[in-house]
């Protein structure tokens, strides 16, 4: 019996890295998890690897860079599970690519998913938050090294993520809905620990 026992959580980038290790740490601390990523075998697997150890799991494969997806996943979590209390987003992309030969197409798809996916997940995860009572929006924001060249838009939508982040949360918290912006660390498990501390922590 975990302190999240009866919570329901969504992890958005389960199927590998930091996500995989926040989906399985939010299981072994009680919560039923959706495991979401674009890739359905990866999805299912972490799925798979809560579901052996007695957890409650089910996989989804989803872009977030599309609303339908984002909100059908919403939709089918809360019919499986009975609610949402927990958002995790931890996924995001790069296209290393010299600022001057940047592709346009290149530069939509990274702030697609990496911004507007972020966005819409917040916002369609949040409407049911606030009317369910409450909850936490986790958002990982990716390590981008000072002065690194040819990552265009990977440092400006992590830049947004931050900002975007702030602004949700001036918006949501007196909704009742907490959202915590938590860098990512070097490892994987580093990562997971910082996210399951923060959302220990009471609401100021």
């Amino acid at each position: 019996m975990g302190y999240l026992n009866g919570r329901v959580a969504l992890v958005i980038g389960a199927g590998n890295g930091p996500g995989r290790a926040i989906a399985l740490s939010l299981a072994g601390s009680g919560a039923a998890v959706m495991a979401a990523h674009i890739n359905p075998t990866l999805a299912e697997d972490t799925a798979e690897a809560i579901r052996v150890v007695g957890g409650q799991a089910l996989s989804w494969t989803v872009d977030i860079g599309s609303r339908f997806q984002v909100a059908a996943m919403i939709e089918r979590l809360r019919d499986a599970f009975g609610g949402l209390h927990i958002v995790v987003n931890a996924w995001w992309v790069n296209k290393r690519q010299p600022f001057l030969t940047l592709d346009e197409y290149d530069w939509r798809r990274v702030i697609e998913i990496n911004l507007t996916g972020a966005f819409l997940v917040g916002q369609l995860a949040g409407r049911v938050m606030a009317d369910e009572g409450g909850g936490a929006i986790v958002q990982l924001l990716p390590p981008v090294a000072p002065g690194a060249a040819e990552q265009a838009p990977y440092a400006a939508s992590a830049g947004g993520l931050a900002a975007l982040c702030t602004a949700m949360a001036v918006e949501l918290e007196p909704l009742g809905v907490r959202v915590l912006a938590i860098p990512a660390l070097d490892s994987a498990d580093a990562t997971a620990s910082a996210v399951l501390a923060a959302l220990q922590q009471p609401p100021e």
